[in-house]
């Protein structure tokens, strides 16, 4: 285990493998995602029980919402790794995370409002649980990126990132049961369940491509996040040798 973290741990072999990772994720995640669109907008019949052909936004919608949770788990254990361990490399990672997880989350946001109106009638429930939680993870994205910005120092920082990241993943189950523990307009789930997905093949898979495609698409932009943050850092260090030496 230690050997393993040492190896992610260290910024020249991650930049190593990230150089090749970042334009291959990008490449086949634009790829899948076209590919998903495509099918959405030309290929798959409306479904008139959820809103007609609004209903096509579903194929950004609901990825958008399964990878913002995906995306604060990723910030939280993140934010474990450094806290316990204090591997550097990890709090690059929630570092880069963050931005990247809001924009997701207000694209969630976004699109179910849109697809709301089209099927409920109005933009904005405030007493629906699944909006609700939503909305506080998209707070947690900006006060996480809030937090470090207002503190000085960048271990301060990251250990008072850390702490709200952590304490935050608890409303990832919330979102994720909402519909089943409180009344909502939201449907439960359709396509992970005991009993197999609900969905019609016509929608399933080209929602799983679609979200194959979005997954390489957020994993790229984070490593190129995380390459930026990396190089910062090393040009910050060379330049306060240079300075010291001067």
């Amino acid at each position: 285990m230690g050997h393993m973290w040492s190896v992610l741990a260290n910024p020249h072999r991650f930049l190593g493998f990230s150089r090749y990772a970042v334009p291959s994720a990008y490449s086949l995640g634009l790829i899948l995602f076209a590919w998903s669109l495509y099918q959405a907008l030309w290929r798959v019949p409306p479904d008139e029980f959820q809103g007609g052909d609004i209903m096509r936004g579903m194929f950004v919608h609901v990825p958008s919402a399964w990878l913002c949770m995906g995306l604060y788990l990723g910030l939280a254990v993140a934010s474990f790794v450094w806290f316990i361990w204090r591997h550097e490399l990890a709090d690059v990672a929630a570092r880069a995370i963050a931005p990247v997880g809001a924009a997701y989350t207000a694209l969630c946001l976004a699109t179910g409002s849109v697809w709301g109106k089209a099927t409920w009638g109005t933009w904005w429930l405030w007493d629906d649980p699944r909006i609700m939680s939503v909305l506080v993870l998209f707070f947690l994205f900006l006060g996480y990126m809030a937090l470090r910005a207002a503190l000085e120092t960048r271990q301060s920082a990251a250990r008072a990132g850390a702490i709200l990241a952590m304490i935050g993943a608890v409303n990832v189950p919330l979102i994720k049961f909402s519909v089943d523990i409180w009344a909502s307009l939201h449907q439960g789930p359709s396509v992970i369940r005991a009993e197999g997905p609900a969905l019609a093949a016509v929608y399933l898979h080209p929602l799983l491509i679609g979200f194959l495609g979005q997954g390489l698409l957020v994993s790229a932009m984070v490593l190129t996040l995380m390459r930026a943050e990396i190089f910062s850092q090393q040009a910050d260090r060379l330049m306060a040798r240079r300075l010291g030496g001067g």
